[in-house]
């Protein structure tokens, strides 16, 4: 025979399941799956040949990666299972939307080599997610390598490679099978960098700014989202070919605090 609990006790049980869950861990992870639709819509609009509002999806989706992390950190409401869905949700936003958003537009035209050139690129940006996982809580990394991420952050990489598309539809220039050529070998130097040890800038480095400074960067801010408004296409051109130039100074700062550090190590 069953034994009968008292009243007060099976009021208050509750399964496991249906225990309250913190707001401050579900707000990450709600915009974490928003920037996942924008990644997936990216795909579909690319299907339907509108290649302007794929790119404008891309580039939300890498916003939204942005803040995801930092609303985690301000809440306080970073865990295992947000770390977890951010890499899922990275890789399908930066290294599948983006592969496919190319090969939709230019691409298939060269029909096997450029499919390989977007498997590449899917490869490179899984590797990089990966690796960045892994590093992220060693133990024995210096406090100076946090201004830096090793290989071009997929986020970046996802902008960077769809340069090809902004410069054509900028430019209004017509697509050629030659053109196409140029993207692939393009999209293979990307993959090759999100693959690569080459260090680059954290954004994440960027600490409270000055309050001498804050109408300035205040300006500036509204300035580049106007400009984005207005001239989408050409100022993606601009931060990806700033972004790419950016590349060899981080090499030289890189080097310059590893320098630092060996010497302060031998003394």
């Amino acid at each position: 025979m069953p034994v009968e609990s008292s009243g007060p006790a099976h009021a208050t049980y509750k399964p496991p399941g249906l225990r309250g869950l913190p707001l401050r861990f579900v707000v990450p992870n709600v915009v974490t799956l928003l920037a996942l639709c924008a990644g997936l819509t990216a795909i579909r609009f690319a299907i339907e040949s509108k290649f302007e509002f794929a790119v404008l999806a891309i580039v939300v989706a890498a916003v939204l990666d942005g803040i995801d992390g930092r609303i985690a950190r301000a809440l306080k409401g970073s865990s295992r299972f947000g770390a977890e869905l951010d890499s899922l949700a990275d890789f399908m936003d930066f290294g599948v939307a983006p592969g496919l958003v190319l090969y939709l537009w230019s691409l298939h035209q060269l029909k096997t080599p450029g499919w390989v050139a977007v498997l590449f690129f899917a490869i490179a940006a899984a590797l990089r997610l990966a690796r960045f996982n892994v590093m992220i809580d060693d133990p024995n990394k210096p406090a100076w390598m946090g201004r830096f991420f090793t290989g071009m952050p997929a986020p970046a990489g996802a902008i960077v490679v769809l340069l090809p598309l902004y410069v054509h539809m900028a430019l209004d220039l017509p697509a050629s099978r030659g053109f196409a050529w140029l993207e692939l070998a393009y999209v293979v130097v990307i993959a090759l960098l999100m693959a690569s040890r080459i260090p680059h800038f954290s954004g994440k480095s960027i600490g409270r700014v000055p309050r001498d400074k804050f109408i300035f960067v205040l300006f500036a801010t509204v300035a580049i989202l106007v400009l984005l408004a207005s001239f989408p296409m050409e100022m993606l051109i601009f931060l990806s070919l700033a972004y790419l130039a950016m590349i060899p100074v981080s090499i030289r700062a890189f080097g310059r605090l590893s320098e630092r550090d060996a010497a302060a190590n031998r003394t």
